[in-house]
């Protein structure tokens, strides 16, 4: 980087710092440019040579982020980088398991859900050079979505994660709701049965409930209220789940074989169960 670039560079990430702009776009950059005297031509050309510099890190096209590697400069969290990669979207699955206290597990991952079709670009790679899930990766982290239909993207609240960056992300209920939603990106249902177990008392019941009848999948609500019922949550509570209709027993966990007890009242076939007994069976 020559000496008149270093120099406007630095002017510039100082006036973006200075507005609070520590992910930015091209078109905020050429605006913060134009403040402290470099034309707004200039900054596509400068961009390229701070990120060589180490300065930058450039996350998709046309969307940046400061490494924090200058005296003074921040270092950007993780989940504000998520939540501007693919936007509107909102810190979700594992990630919010950690955030909220309910794993003791570190993610390697950071994982988000989003209304919209994400594409990355490991799905414009072929096949054979892509191995796992479908991610976007910056500065070494990886960044996962799951997409859901617009209905389904509620639950969120704004959350500080340092002094720097507020995101959206799944509240402590919509996070236990996705566990019974999603069983198989945990693992399986037993995440969702300990996980409600261990923090029921740090939950709105009520909320909870609200959130799965809202959901509007049987699954999901049969699912919740045979867990919660066996915590004597009042049966009362529990009438908006019980009441909503299915057709056929739905499996306790879709990961494991179709095998097990019956639960009529919850139209649940509880396969964590081995033995099948007669008079359970429908």
């Amino acid at each position: 980087m020559t000496d008149y670039s270093h120099t406007k560079g630095l002017r510039l990430l100082q006036e973006l710092a200075n507005e609070g702009r520590f992910i930015f776009t091209v078109a905020e950059a050429k605006i913060s440019a134009s403040r402290v005297g470099i034309s707004e031509r200039y900054v596509s050309q400068l961009l390229p040579h701070l990120e060589n510099a180490g300065w930058l890190i450039r996350l998709r096209r046309g969307l940046y982020a400061g490494t924090g590697s200058l005296p003074g400069g921040i270092r950007v969290h993780p989940f504000a980088i998520a939540t501007r990669l693919v936007e509107p979207s909102a810190i979700s699955h594992w990630s919010a398991m950690s955030h909220h206290g309910f794993t003791d597990q570190i993610p390697h991952v950071v994982t988000a859900f989003t209304p919209r079709k994400v594409v990355t670009p490991t799905m414009r790679e072929p096949k054979k050079e892509t191995r796992g899930k479908h991610a976007w990766v910056a500065a070494g982290i990886r960044y996962e979505y799951v997409s859901v239909i617009p209905d389904h993207f509620f639950g969120l609240q704004e959350v500080w994660v340092d002094e720097h960056f507020r995101v959206p992300i799944t509240d402590m209920e919509r996070t236990i709701l996705e566990t019974f939603i999603s069983p198989r990106l945990f693992g399986g249902i037993g995440e969702a049965l300990q996980t409600l177990d261990e923090h029921n008392k740090e939950l709105e019941l009520e909320k909870l409930i609200g959130y799965a009848v809202r959901y509007g999948k049987a699954s999901v609500a049969k699912r919740l209220g045979w867990a919660l019922e066996r915590l004597d949550v009042p049966s009362e509570s529990l009438d908006s789940l019980q009441s909503i209709p299915v057709k056929g027993f739905r499996l306790l966990d879709p990961t494991r074989p179709r095998r097990g007890l019956y639960d009529k009242r919850w139209m649940i076939q509880n396969n964590l169960v081995e033995k099948r007994e007669s008079n359970e069976a429908p």
